[in-house]
């Protein structure tokens, strides 16, 4: 059972999706915050698989909450989507910097929504497909000079290129027919990738593509 924690401000908004994830036999809502400082309270009683933070919020932001539960390691199995009004929130950039696992914009189809939680359960999930590409040009467009690449050198050239791909926006199924491989293989290479490198989840090993110069804008498509 996948144990999902709301928080928004809105409680129209935290009905609905109550309602839509309750209505799933592998999901449950394990509880709902109204601002940040009541979703953090409730994220350390209940320990929820996901969070859906509203970034916009009362007392403490999403993108501070959001903060605190990702530096918290007794939280570490805990993931966090952003939910925003808009595609391009110019919030959702940090978010993401500081842990989130992705966002959805509040106006989603409910499928999208389901398959977002699920995935991000899984470890696979980035951001809303309908958004992914173009979130990454904003982001890569906005992200900091790169860094040093001394943090890769333990990943193979294999790797490497995987974490390119991720990078760009491909899914394992993309990748897997980008190099020719199986979708299981392409999983294990993602997978080793983030292990190697301490990312929390796919979200993050595209920061790191980008941040490191492993990847620069330009490159998509």
């Amino acid at each position: 059972m996948i144990r999902v924690l709301l928080a928004d401000d809105q409680s129209l908004v935290r009905a609905g999706f109550k309602a839509l994830l309750d209505a799933q036999p592998d999901i449950e809502v394990a509880g709902e915050a109204a601002d940040g400082e009541e979703a953090l309270r409730t994220v350390r009683e209940a320990r929820p698989d996901v969070v859906l933070m509203d970034i916009r919020m009362p007392l403490l932001d999403g993108l501070a909450a959001t903060r605190r539960i990702t530096q918290d390691p007794d939280l570490d199995g805990v993931k966090v989507v952003m939910l925003t009004t808009f595609e391009l929130d110019e919030y959702v950039f940090e978010a993401i910097r500081s842990g989130a696992s992705g966002f959805l914009v509040k106006d989603t189809e409910p499928e999208e929504l389901l398959r977002a939680v699920r995935a991000v359960v899984a470890g696979d999930a980035l951001l809303s497909p309908s958004v992914t590409r173009r979130l990454i040009s904003e982001f890569a467009a906005r992200s900091k000079e790169p860094a040093a690449t001394a943090s890769l050198t333990g990943l193979t050239d294999r790797e490497r290129e995987v974490m390119a791909l991720v990078g760009i926006g491909l899914s394992n199924e993309e990748i897997a027919r980008r190099l020719v491989v199986s979708p299981l293989t392409a999983k294990t290479h993602v997978s080793r990738t983030m292990v190697k490198l301490g990312a929390r989840d796919r979200a993050q090993l595209v920061v790191l593509a980008y941040e490191s110069g492993l990847v620069r804008p330009g490159w998509l498509g």
